[in-house]
């Protein structure tokens, strides 16, 4: 294919991780190195911000900023959840993308990038196929991310392994805390880790799990439905063992109806969702109104996506390779694809990694969930399928750069963008 000139353009969309920003360093970086790619811009606070025509200048940063995003979490472009829904909103969506591609033409976009998750995939499996229909050259490629780990086709997103790691190591401690305190009367804590359909997460901390008596003791996933009854056995069976016992909870963790125990229904999310905010404290009611057990919980909340200090190597340069491998594969002419991470496990358990490319259009609103023979029998934890899976993912600390004994994180200067069109209508 001939070669294509113009300028690069990459986002970021949805719930931020600790490695989200690996991903665009990784971009960023290999853009430099295609003299067919001109001007570097990053669109702040994603599709949204594009359509405001929020562009920064990308070369007005310095190297060493480029560098640090691989150590610093959160979106540093930004983020935003914004849908273009052509489905419930055509006429809206309609009007979206032609205000996007007016963007595109007055700034030369030629290369786009985006960062994020199922709706991200969404979004860039549309502007590709627009971009065909319109006849405007562009080479559109998606770039995973995403700690609920639910994107199909890849082995698995970046973010996860970093999450993980940091949940496990949770798992350990605050058991660890909770059993030194263990007495006759026994004791129970929640731990409610992030995931509304799917349990990725949750039993990715079966990694802490050494032996039969180690925590996790219970891990209740979105997969499942909750069965009250053998929660509780399992429980007092615990208690009755060790005194106390550690539970880790998806937050969206559904009952035999398929209603998320933990939902809000008066307060909805941007995607019209019911805001997840109480398994934990639900399944503390249960315990202590059936077995009168001494029950506390523990929210991780954004503390588990926002853990760059403790954030997986394996993961980070997974993340970094997947920034790469979009522009390369941009470079040589692909479009309407997303990168997808590789696994290869060679002899003695060696696993190398590697990235391919996966239709957009396989990716985009799929929900990838866990295989229920990675889950024992009862469902109440992941088998040995899924520890040799994941183990590999959380292998490798991160040398955070450290300043006054805390991590030192970068901020772009992020020196707006010309602006070239009337504010958007």
């Amino acid at each position: 294919m001939a070669e294509l000139n113009g300028n690069l353009l990459v986002g970021q969309s949805g719930g931020p991780t600790a490695v989200i920003n690996a991903s665009v360093a990784g971009v960023l970086q290999e853009a430099g190195r295609h003299e067919c790619i001109e001007e570097i811009y990053g669109g702040l606070n994603g599709i949204l911000g594009i359509l405001n025509e929020e562009l920064i200048d990308i070369n007005e940063e310095k190297a060493k900023s480029i560098e640090g995003l691989k150590y610093t979490p959160a979106a540093a472009l930004g983020t935003c959840r914004y849908k273009i829904d052509f489905k419930k909103k055509p006429e809206k969506a309609a009007k979206d993308m032609d205000r996007l591609f007016e963007v595109f033409a007055a700034h030369n976009i030629r290369y786009f990038f985006y960062a994020g998750g199922n709706d991200s995939q969404d979004t860039s499996h549309k502007i590709h196929e627009e971009a065909v229909k319109r006849g405007y050259e562009m080479r559109v490629i998606g770039v995973p991310k995403t700690i609920d780990n639910d994107l199909p086709h890849t082995d698995s997103c970046p973010g996860y392994g970093s999450v993980v790691k940091y949940c496990a190591a949770t798992v350990m401690e605050v058991g660890t805390d909770v059993g030194s305190m263990a007495t006759d009367d026994g004791s129970c804590c929640i731990i409610e880790v992030m995931g509304r359909a799917a349990g990725w997460i949750a039993a990715g901390t079966i990694a802490a799990k050494r032996t039969p008596a180690c925590p996790p003791h219970i891990i209740l996933l979105p997969e499942l439905p909750f069965n009250e009854e053998a929660f509780l056995a399992r429980v007092k069976e615990t208690v009755a063992a060790n005194k106390y016992c550690i539970v880790v909870v998806g937050e969206g963790l559904k009952n035999a109806a398929g209603e998320e125990i933990g939902a809000d229904k008066t307060r909805l999310d941007a995607f019209g969702h019911p805001v997840l905010s109480g398994a934990a404290d639900k399944l503390a009611e249960i315990i202590q109104g059936k077995l009168n057990t001494k029950t506390r919980t523990v929210k991780l909340g954004y503390a588990q996506r926002a853990a760059a200090h403790f954030a997986s190597a394996t993961d980070a340069k997974n993340a970094v390779a997947c920034g790469e491998a979009a522009v390369r594969a941009a470079v040589e002419g692909k479009s309407g694809y997303m990168v997808k991470i590789v696994r290869d496990t060679q002899a003695a358990g060696l696993v190398r990694w590697s990235t391919g490319l996966q239709p957009l259009g396989d990716i985009a609103n799929v929900e990838h969930f866990i295989p229920r023979d990675w889950i024992s029998e009862d469902g109440l934890l992941p088998n040995e399928k899924f520890t040799q899976y994941v183990l590999p993912l959380i292998e490798g600390e991160v040398k955070v750069p450290m300043e006054n004994g805390l991590p030192k994180f970068v901020t772009l200067e992020k020196v707006r963008v010309e602006k070239k069109l009337a504010p958007r209508a």
